[in-house]
């Protein structure tokens, strides 16, 4: 009895049959996202309980950056910095939050599929094989954002740490440190999905590739201003290392757009024309 309600909880398949038009009750939608909520929590859960015993091994690769940026400024300025915990819960309170996030990225592909898997049956076969395509494509992209903001968080690290005066010991309360680290990846791996949207813009039928090559300027100045407000150190080196590879991004972008607008056109020659816009007849 125990195990049939179990697997209910967490079974996806509707308990009304689906009709002729293949729509389904509200109630058998919401049974699939609870069921596919629990899966996400559960599979979150399991992977915590392995994280806790990781923990050194995951504190290595968060504490790398700061670490990085220590020795470089303890050998360039002579300056000092420690790490710290704040109060008595302060080291508990690391130890769950460093465990849940690691949690949460390793489980990233599942809970991501189960949101996808939710509301792929809703949409069209034609915006169901571009989806497939589009999350092929986002994942990479995301990943390649958190390696480059993982590479330049010690040089951010380093460039805000040492505005210190000389003689001033900087403390880092190692709980923010972890939000600045998870943020400032969180921010490199979401600026790289920027120049994808763009191009399921263009394949919706919302933005040409022609208007993206007539605002270049413009698109240019935006990406380092974008680059300069979500990067959370603000120093120009990680500005730049963020800027740099979207506009490559945006350009090849631009270049999918375009072959799109092309294709499009020889399809249907009327289809780059305005609805205001007088035909040749």
């Amino acid at each position: 009895m125990a195990r049939s309600a179990l697997l209910s909880l967490f079974s996806v398949k509707p308990h009304h049959p689906i009709g002729a038009d293949g729509k389904m009750a509200l109630s058998d939608h919401l049974r699939e996202l609870r069921a596919r909520l629990l899966k996400s929590a559960a599979l979150m859960a399991l992977l915590f309980v392995v994280a806790l015993f990781l923990f050194d091994q995951i504190y290595g690769i968060v504490d790398r950056p700061y670490q990085t940026a220590r020795d470089v400024l303890e050998a360039k300025q002579g300056a000092e910095t420690i790490p710290t915990t704040g109060g008595p819960g302060g080291g508990f309170l690391l130890y769950f939050k460093l465990c849940g996030l690691a949690a949460l990225i390793a489980s990233s592909p599942f809970w991501l599929y189960q949101i996808w898997a939710f509301i792929l049956p809703g949409l069209h076969p034609n915006e169901r094989r571009w989806s497939r395509i589009f999350t092929t494509i986002a994942g990479p992209l995301f990943m390649v954002g958190i390696v480059l903001g993982y590479i330049t968080l010690p040089k951010g690290l380093e460039i805000l740490i040492g505005f210190n005066p000389e003689g001033v010991t900087n403390l880092v309360e190692y709980n923010d440190y972890l939000t600045f680290f998870s943020r400032t990846l969180l921010a490199f791996g979401i600026a790289f999905e920027i120049p994808l949207f763009v191009v399921m813009l263009n394949f919706a039928g919302v933005l040409r590739g022609a208007s993206i090559g007539a605002h270049r300027p413009w698109i240019i100045i935006g990406v380092f201003v974008f680059a300069a407000v979500i990067t959370p150190s603000g120093d120009p080196f990680t500005m730049t290392f963020m800027a740099v590879p979207m506009l490559v991004l945006f350009g090849i972008s631009e270049i999918v757009a375009r072959w799109n607008d092309k294709r499009r056109a020889r399809n249907d020659p009327y289809a780059g024309l305005s609805p205001d816009e007088a035909s040749p007849l």
